[in-house]
């Protein structure tokens, strides 16, 4: 009898524990309570404003490089400039013309006024930014007192750029020019009066470091700034440059180009006013050694 009542004792003990262990585990505990109702999350910051795009049209070598320096400066004033890099002098000036692009900086004004009168485009200049010396290299020839009798000469075949290398050509006595030949008038081969003897050869102004490269030996050629630097030459590896002391730095200076009428708008005056800085020019001076010179 007492068994029995012992082992219906512990029955309940047990019936006892396991509803006490059932009532604590249904009960929340503290730490699992509802949350309080949160507070409302503060809204996000608004997103930052849209730059304001301007689109520029640019030769790889200085001109991108340079606008590059002023990416930062004009974010600041609002705007996102966007380079796009051109290898040829034409596209360049039709993409502005129709709108593609904001500005152009690759050519200079003769070249600028020249390709509006062929071409019908109305394009004008913004702003002077740098001046490239035009350079004569040669090809196994380190004086052009050691240019021999027929050497050919090879030289930009386009309107502005062929009568700055003649004159060149005849700044450094190695050819004779009409007496009233000038940078405005413009000159080409059928115009030189002596040629010196030598053998000239005037092919589109891309092409003229490779062809100087594969030429043979003892010719020279006159090389666009722009295009020297692409091919790893530099102004102290020429054998002559253009006098920068003359009227060829304003007239052959590197221009910010623009459809008439938008000289004085806001995107553009901005561009200009970023590029014409103290640090753009020390850029320019310590970057291409003489062979781009800032003009402003």
């Amino acid at each position: 009898m007492k068994k029995t009542f012992a082992l219906i004792l512990a029955l309940a003990l047990v019936v006892f524990t396991l509803a006490a262990c059932g009532s604590s585990n249904s009960a929340p505990a503290a730490s699992e309570a509802p949350a309080a109702s949160e507070a409302p999350a503060e809204s996000e910051a608004p997103a930052a404003a849209e730059l304001e795009p301007i689109v520029v049209g640019a030769s790889a070598t200085p001109h991108a490089e340079i606008l590059e320096q002023v990416k930062d400066a004009l974010a600041a004033e609002g705007y996102d400039l966007q380079i796009v890099i051109y290898d040829d002098y034409v596209l360049p000036n039709t993409a502005l013309d129709d709108g593609t692009l904001d500005a152009n900086y690759f050519q200079h004004t003769p070249y600028l006024n020249s390709f509006n009168a062929s071409n019908g485009t109305n394009l004008s200049v913004a702003a002077l930014i740098h001046y490239e010396p035009f350079g004569i290299y040669g090809n196994g020839i380190s004086d052009l007192a050691d240019l021999a009798d027929g050497a050919t000469i090879i030289i930009p075949a386009d309107d502005s750029n062929e009568t700055r290398a003649l004159l060149l050509l005849q700044q450094e006595g190695l050819i004779t020019l009409p007496e009233d030949a000038s940078a405005e008038a413009g000159v080409t081969t059928l115009d030189i009066v002596d040629n010196g003897g030598y053998n000239i050869q005037a092919v589109q102004a891309d092409t003229v470091p490779a062809q100087l490269s594969n030429s043979n030996e003892g010719t020279i050629a006159v090389i666009n700034g722009n295009y020297a630097l692409q091919a790893g030459l530099h102004a102290s590896d020429a054998l002559a440059l253009e006098d920068a002391s003359g009227d060829a730095a304003q007239t052959y200076a590197n221009i910010i180009a623009c459809r008439t009428g938008e000289e004085n708008s806001e995107k553009i005056q901005a561009l200009v006013k970023a590029l014409q800085t103290d640090e753009v020019k020390n850029f320019i001076a310590d970057t291409y050694n003489g062979a781009v010179v800032a003009i402003f």
